[in-house]
């Protein structure tokens, strides 16, 4: 039997995966969060605002059904304070806008599709990652 970190971790990376390809087979479309949302924040419906919604409103309703399914909260630590997490967030945002992606995107779709671009788009974020890390970590604090 797996450990239950191991299973979520298992099952929700092939929900991933499979929605990918859902999106692509049905829709045509690659599935970049951060594009897929800036279609609903700029109330695009002649790119199809409808779709845009369910799978936002299908990523928000995942977390409600765990914790309906499961009977308990998601097992979620904050590892910063409130201001630092949206200055975080601010900063992702900016960095998808400038990578023309997100690691859903790139990550999970482009390197899939053996993109170059994506390819180096994600190393690019996951080093920044490991500095960030580091830099929070080990110098910092």
């Amino acid at each position: 039997m797996l450990e239950p970190n191991i299973a979520g971790g298992l099952i929700g990376g092939s929900l991933i995966g499979i929605s990918s390809l859902m999106m692509l087979l049905l829709l045509g479309r690659i599935t970049g969060i951060s594009g897929i949302l800036t279609g609903v924040i700029t109330w695009n419906k002649q790119d199809g605002l409808p779709w845009r919604a369910a799978f936002i409103g299908g990523l928000i309703l995942g977390a409600v059904l765990y914790q309906f399914i499961f009977d308990r909260a998601l097992p979620i630590e904050m590892q910063a304070s409130g201001p630092l997490l949206i200055l975080a967030g601010l900063l992702v945002g900016i960095g998808t806008r400038l990578g023309s992606g997100c690691t859903s995107g790139h990550g999970v779709c482009g390197i899939a599709r053996r993109s170059p671009r994506s390819i180096v788009s994600t190393a690019t974020f996951m080093a920044v990652a490991v500095i960030t890390v580091f830099v929070t970590r080990h110098l910092l604090s």
